[in-house]
């Protein structure tokens, strides 16, 4: 094939696209096919190669057809890659979506800047009974008034089956069937507007579902043999024909941000996207997420403790707004829980947290045992802001064994280090009021041999973990592990009134750098932002924590035995208190926090 001229066709944009004239522009990149036909309903068309591999046709159509491709031999017939919606799922016809149709009502809403968010992880399946975005819609007021500023919706895109993590996902712009397709979530994010909170997105886009790799690779190199994934085949970013699957790639981003109003997008695992391209595609994906929509957001999950990808693309970084951080939860669950096994086995002191507190790497290049490297860089150059924190998510709920949440004694310390943090916050849902469910690993593939491969691979996962030994690893694909992972949404008020306690002084903490002091062998830890002290105890008995001079006035704990004394706070095991000096008394609403916390 001879080189394309520019602009090259793969840039305009791919898929079904409804123009104003009652026609619908149908352009794929089917490269080497030589035939290429779309099927809408009962009529076939042909489509004109425009070069590059890309191929289209306008024809008369309009939204809430069904239609799929034709390529020729031995392939049959075959879905959008860049379909919009999957009424069948990944194996049925792709349908028209008009975006433009939907009545959005949300004009007057801006997202709040990054150093406002408190984030709310939420995964659609499990949050309600039904398991919808409308069902979800109910519960969005709630979590504004709380405090919480952004949901973050675990990945939708069309993936196997009807309930599942969605990190599989194989259809990348479509909005998943099963959660009520693009529509649904158009409603879900246009109600969570009118409700004050932002919507971020998860997407993957470091591979897709393994059920979907052979739909895709008939129409061209989507995948390379160059790497590979711990998920499976590694898109294609920098080998041959990679232009048009990025191009792919970043006319998702750009979809969802622009087509679906969302605010942001949270990229998974982007140290297993391989680029070695002089752009990095994760660079162009943030500016192309920043030029669609005003304020939205570009956060990632980078296994790599690497400052590159939050700094701005003139420092010669990915631009990314923030980026999550391991280290953080790592460091404190292991105080925690005493949990050590697998990479949990290099945390456990005071000194961990507290540097995190600095900055959430604990390992910024020095020597990892656990990976038998050096390990990470510096980030001091970065605003807190830029690093979410959490004590709970899906990964380390759900990757645990049995999808055991963090025990009672230990949620109100944690959520007192995570959310009075100077870092953006990220909570997972049912946390805010100590709900009893697990969220375990459950799927729904539709293919046996993957179904056989991913229940397997779960139960050989845990090896490294030695309390799990011995015992039976729920079986992800019994549809019993996907129901026992729903909110029951049975409350403990008591922990409920400390969240509600601890987002409402969030708000009113001064913008500093904080500082540390610790003791190792008592396993305390005292943390300064300003005149305000987080004093904790990690020790498994009472423990007196040092205020230093002039903290004296206690503004919120998390256990009422808790004693304040001349120069010390007195803590009793896993507990925490946030005290100011007169200097800072000022500093807080009138509303005394300590009342609506419940706690003395």
């Amino acid at each position: 094939m001879s080189a394309p001229t520019e602009p090259y066709p793969w840039e305009r944009r791919l898929g079904a696209t409804p123009l104003d004239d009652d026609a619908v522009e149908f352009r794929v990149w089917a490269l080497g096919a030589e035939n290429v036909r779309v099927r809408v309903g009962d009529d076939e068309h042909a489509l004109t190669h425009v070069g590059g591999g890309v191929h289209e046709v306008c024809v008369d159509a309009h939204g809430g057809e069904d239609y799929v491709y034709l390529l020729g031999g031995d392939a049959g017939e075959l879905p959008d890659p860049a379909s919009r919606q999957q009424p069948g799922g990944l194996r049925g016809p792709s349908r028209i979506v008009d975006t433009k149709a939907f009545a959005w009502t949300d004009d007057d809403f801006s997202p709040r800047p990054l150093s406002d968010h408190v984030i709310y992880e939420l995964h659609i399946g499990t949050f309600t009974g039904e398991g919808t975005f409308d069902a979800a819609i109910e519960h969005l007021a709630g979590l504004a008034e709380l405090g919480v500023t952004a949901i973050e919706v675990m990945p939708i895109a069309e993936f196997p089956g009807n309930h599942g993590w969605g990190y599989d996902g194989v259809y990348l712009s479509a909005a998943h069937s099963s959660y009520g397709g693009p529509l649904g979530f158009q409603r879900l994010v246009d109600a969570a507007h009118a409700s004050g909170l932002s919507v971020i997105l998860d997407v993957v886009y470091n591979h897709v579902g393994a059920s979907g790799n052979q739909a895709l690779a008939a129409f061209g190199p989507y995948f390379t043999e160059r790497y590979s994934t711990f998920w499976g085949n590694a898109i294609n970013y920098d080998d041959a024909y990679a232009d048009p699957v990025r191009e792919w790639v970043l006319q998702s981003a750009e979809g969802w941000v622009r087509d679906f109003h969302v605010d942001g997008l949270r990229l998974d695992a982007i140290h297993a996207i391989f680029d070695t391209g002089a752009v990095p595609i994760m660079a162009q994906l943030a500016d192309r997420v920043h030029a669609a929509r005003r304020g939205a957001l570009v956060i990632a999950e980078s296994g790599l403790n690497d400052p590159k990808v939050v700094r701005p693309r003139e420092l010669g970084g990915f631009g990314h707004d923030a980026q999550w951080a391991d280290d953080f939860h790592h460091a404190l669950r292991v105080l925690m829980t005493g949990d050590r096994g697998g990479y949990y086995e290099e945390f456990g002191a005071v000194a961990d947290l507290a540097k995190a507190f600095a900055r959430p790497f604990v390992h910024d290049g020095q020597y990892s045992t656990f990976r038998k490297r050096r390990f990470g860089a510096p980030a001091a150059d970065r605003p807190p802001q830029q690093f979410v924190v959490f004590d709970q998510n899906h990964d380390q709920v759900g990757n645990r064994a049995f999808g055991d949440r963090l025990p009672p004694e230990a949620r109100r310390l944690a959520a007192f280090v995570t959310l009075l943090s100077p870092f953006t916050p990220m909570l997972f849902m049912g946390e805010e009021y100590g709900e009893p469910a697990p969220f375990q690993f459950f799927a729904d593939h539709i293919d046996e041999e993957i179904a056989t491969a991913t229940r397997d691979g779960r139960r050989r996962e845990f090896a490294a973990f030695a309390e799990f030994a011995g015992e039976e690893v729920p079986d992800p694909q019994d549809p019993a592990t996907f129901e026992r992972s729903k909110l029951t949404r049975e409350r403990d008020e008591a922990l409920a009134d400390l969240f509600a306690t601890l987002l409402a002084v969030r708000r009113q903490l001064p913008d500093e750098e904080t500082m540390t002091e610790y003791d190792e062998a008592a396993r305390w830890l005292a943390v300064d932002r300003g005149p305000y002290r987080m004093a904790c105890n990690f020790a498994a008995a009472t423990q007196a924590v040092p205020l230093g001079s002039g903290h004296r006035e206690v503004v919120l704990v998390t256990e009422d035995a808790v004693q304040l004394r001349d120069g010390e706070v007195l803590l009793p095991a896993l507990a925490g208190a946030l005290v100011r000096s007169p200097a800072g008394a000022a500093a807080l609403a009138t509303e005394d926090p300590v009342s609506r916390g419940g706690h003395s």
